[in-house]
């Protein structure tokens, strides 16, 4: 993980100065740009953080050496449920959130109360049902 750190470190050294000389251009009349550029800046320098530090604590991975064989990287790379709809179901809960915003207000917070059924139905999906353990 050491060159996906290096890349979004260098994002982060890259993006706040150019926050700096956009603000500087638009004679900082323009916030909304100025500010978000700066905060990809800082996105990026947090991505950057949480890569290296996981780097160190992980050790290197195969991509990482020159000299790795592709079976090195084989095997089991996570726990997925191909079966479970309830991503589906947050991603619309979200959609609802952000048409909620645009639209009417009052359509936030039913898409709220959808998100929380979805992000709980979710994270106990293995606890009950046909699949619990």
């Amino acid at each position: 993980m050491k060159i996906e750190s290096w890349i979004f470190g260098a994002g982060a050294f890259f993006f706040v100065p150019v926050s700096l000389v956009y603000g500087f251009l638009t004679h900082w009349s323009e916030w909304v740009g100025t500010l978000g550029i700066l905060l990809v800046g800082g996105l990026a320098g947090m991505i950057g953080g949480y890569l290296g530090f996981t780097g160190k604590r992980v050790g290197m991975r195969p991509e990482d050496r020159n000299d790795a064989e592709i079976h090195e990287g084989a095997g089991e790379q996570g726990h997925f449920s191909p079966w479970s709809w309830w991503p589906l179901v947050l991603g619309l809960a979200c959609a609802g959130g952000f048409l909620g915003l645009a639209v009417g207000f009052w359509i936030f917070f039913i898409a709220a109360g959808l998100a929380v059924v979805a992000l709980v139905g979710w994270v106990f999906e293995y606890s009950r049902g046909d699949h619990a353990h």
